[in-house]
């Protein structure tokens, strides 16, 4: 498009006129334009102070709302589950004689994020709206119409405050409408997360050093406040996309969801006898078991029991060649041998009076996938997808990932030599190959094809984060999962004697998992943590996710086979899971820097390791090799900040470890 004041070339009819044109056009123009650059110069050195002042004045005269278009009409209102609706006036219903809560309500929001609706019916014709004590613009807003308005700006982590006041008139029903959706996670960096860059360098080095000692690989990553801020891994062919066997890490993550929302959704009571679930196993079944006690742990169960295996002792729950198991079930994990597993479970023998104790049980969480399969009429994974995963846009978790369209290489290989530990173990069936991608636990995956309450998760550590979010608030985005109410009862302590167990929660309690979530936790931080090498951790009190994947038993078993510390992994301090949160911690929140603290504190692991080291070990078992690789970082740590102190410490401990 032309200028106004731009010659048409057209009007040139010979060649020589329009060459002339073009040739000196460029000329002409350029001139024109150093001059106008040069009288603007002038003028804005003449009238800078005046230009400023208006400029000023012309902001102090539109509100945020409307400089950055905060604020936008819509037809329709999304088709969402909301975290909280609110009619204004008088939001319950009736005048409650507090009077103050009649006009304000509060959400569960992060920093920097969020959008609320409001719907305004025909008649109003003003009314005051306040976010967290900062006045909104309602001028530009129309009655009858429904608006989208972004409340970043204003948004605060944790508890958030809205008021609808001075509505006019002041007698219609129903007069502003809001509607609440829930907070979701966005990518965030370290900077003002309030947790150190140093600490998590300190955890780097030490899972890196590790790898480089023989310990197979990790992940990590960290949400606070809404935000991923940290996402990490190590290891030979790992990255953060790649699937971790979850183990134990599958019964909060799976059963303990699904039975929170069918009780959520009133499908469900807790308090429900078995007996009343599963007819067919007869009215007399263990009759006084309720949903409750098997999610407590406390339904007589023993800790594990070997349907898979056709020579397994159930008087003293282990393998024996000459033993008959008349509860055998099968090994292929077809929807036959599931079946039979059930009716198996029906018949195992108690080794306790129900209620009586809480002893932590594998088959507790068979039968719960069960009951969720018959109430949500469907498979667990399938009611896990349908519900969670998909709502959530969860791409890199799953139930038998190798038949969901993920390959062996996107998943962390488990165990070097199936389930035999090196051929120290055997039954009917055994998997002797590396397992990679199949859930390692035998009796998911014999017993009930991969699909269990116990195991048979898989998820990259990100991905699992994400879903643990939802324990906050019950919610994410346009989903509910939980109430509130729900979420309470279930992170609750059993009771003042077994604080460390919620219904089916692993909680701190008072020290009761610091080896697991730190003694900088709070105890109310609950979680789990699952046979393979995994952790995941929430701690409400400071908006804290940490996911922690290893698959530390994939390394050699160690010899002489002794039954504890089988494998060489579980030598190292990667392996121990716990430290993460502990070095996490240090220094949250806070602006100083924390270094020559780590260093200290490298120091006394570095110490602590040689004495861990057995009697007789050699210079290649891995609590040495452990020892060396904490050494090794100090000195390295202590030559970076020039700290002679534990330079000499690293010297002594070196000699100690090496003679």
């Amino acid at each position: 498009m032309k200028t106004p004041c731009e010659p048409r070339p057209d009007l040139f009819r010979t060649p020589l006129q329009k060459s002339f044109y073009h040739n000196h056009h460029d000329i002409i123009g350029e001139n024109i334009l150093l001059s106008l650059r040069s009288n603007l110069m002038f003028f804005f050195a003449k009238f800078r102070r005046n230009i400023i002042i208006l400029f000023l004045l012309f902001l102090s005269c539109i509100t945020p709302s409307q400089a950055l278009e905060k604020i936008n009409q819509i037809d329709f209102l999304p088709s969402a589950q909301w975290q909280k609706t609110a009619n204004f006036p008088n939001w319950l219903g009736r005048v409650d004689d507090t009077l103050a809560l009649n006009s304000m309500v509060s959400f569960h929001f992060w920093h920097s994020q969020g959008k609320i609706y409001i719907k305004i019916s025909d008649r109003v014709k003003k009314f005051n709206f306040y976010v967290n004590n900062s006045r909104i613009d309602t001028s530009k807003l129309n009655a009858g119409k429904i608006y989208a308005i972004d409340i970043s700006d204003y948004a605060i982590d944790g508890i958030n405050t809205l008021q609808i006041s001075n509505i006019e008139p002041s007698n219609e029903k129903n007069s502003v409408s809001v509607f609440i959706p829930y907070p979701v996670v966005l990518n965030g960096t370290l900077e003002n997360s309030g947790i150190r860059p140093e600490t998590l360098s300190l955890i780097s080095d030490i899972i890196n050093s590790d790898v480089e000692n023989g310990f197979p690989s990790a992940q990590l990553a960290v949400i606070r406040n809404g935000r991923l801020v940290y996402s990490n891994s190590w290891g030979k062919n790992i990255n953060t996309n790649t699937l971790y066997d979850l183990a134990s890490v599958t019964k909060v993550f799976s059963v303990n969801y699904a039975v929170q929302k069918l009780v959520t959704d009133k499908k469900l009571d807790i308090d429900t006898k078995i007996s009343d679930i599963f007819s067919s196993l007869g009215r007399d079944w263990k009759s006084s078991i309720t949903v409750r006690d098997v999610l407590y742990h406390r339904a007589g169960f023993p800790p594990e029991f070997h349907y898979h295996d056709k020579n397994y002792d159930i008087s003293k729950l282990k393998h024996d060649s000459k033993a008959v198991n008349p509860l055998y079930t099968g090994i292929d994990g077809s929807d036959e041998t599931r079946s039979k597993t059930l009716k198996a479970i029906s018949k195992t023998p108690l080794i306790y009076k129900p209620k009586t104790k809480l002893i932590y049980s594998d088959v507790d969480y068979m039968l719960l996938c069960f009951i969720v399969e018959k109430i949500a009429g469907k498979r667990l994974d399938v009611y896990m997808n349908e519900n969670f995963f998909r709502p959530l846009s969860l791409k890199r978790i799953s139930f038998n990932p190798l038949k969901n369209n993920f390959s062996r290489e996107d998943c962390a290989p488990t165990e070097i030599y199936g389930n035999t530990r090196d051929g120290n173990m055997t039954f009917n069936g055994i998997r002797t190959y590396t397992l990679q991608g199949e859930v390692h636990d035998y009796k998911a995956y014999h017993s009930m094809g991969g699909v269990s309450g116990h195991a048979g998760l898989f998820s990259n550590a990100e991905d699992i984060a994400r879903l643990a979010s939802v324990m906050f608030n019950g919610g994410y985005g346009e989903h509910k999962f939980f109430s509130k109410n729900v979420i309470d009862t279930f992170t609750s302590p059993q009771n003042n004697e077994t604080s460390d167990y919620g219904t089916g929660w692993w909680r701190e309690g008072e020290d009761k998992r610091m080896w697991y979530f730190g003694t900088q936790s709070s105890s109310f931080t609950f979680g789990h943590q699952g046979w393979t090498g995994t952790l995941v951790m929430i701690d409400p009190s400071r908006n804290l996710v940490i996911a922690y994947l290893t698959n530390k038993i994939n390394s050699p078993v160690v010899k002489p086979y002794t039954g504890k510390k089988i494998f060489s992994g579980n030598w190292f301090t990667s392996s121990t899971l716990g430290f993460v949160p502990q070095i996490l911690s240090i220094g949250m929140d806070s602006d100083k820097n924390v270094s020559e603290q780590l260093t200290a504190l490298l120091a006394d692991m570095a110490e602590d390791s040689i004495k861990l080291i057995p009697k007789g070990a050699g210079k290649n078992h891995p609590s040495v090799l452990n020892a060396k690789s904490k050494i090794n970082l100090l000195m390295k740590k202590a030559q970076e900040l020039k700290l002679n102190e534990y330079i000499s410490e690293a010297e002594k401990l070196n000699r100690m470890v090496t003679r």
